[in-house]
């Protein structure tokens, strides 16, 4: 799963590739929004830790994974 997270204040988006299904990305990102954390936890698919404090979250956007496209062929 492709999540991208924008961050108050900083130029560039988060983009990390998640094992969570879009709903448990969802359900993370509300109760962070929510108060009932203040940190927006995440884990990407090699198990880093991904932390953002909720109160500078722009936006968050979940979406699915892009296949990688490999070799030489015609665009």
């Amino acid at each position: 799963m492709e999540v991208k997270i924008g961050v108050q204040h900083a130029p560039r988006e988060i983009v990390l590739e998640s094992g969570q299904s879009a709903e448990e990305v969802e359900q993370v990102v509300a109760e962070a929004l929510a108060g009932k954390s203040r940190l927006l936890s995440l884990v990407d698919e090699h198990g880093r830790k991904l932390l953002v404090p909720a109160d500078r979250l722009a936006y968050v956007e979940i979406g699915e994974q892009a296949p990688r496209k490999v070799g030489f062929g015609a665009l």
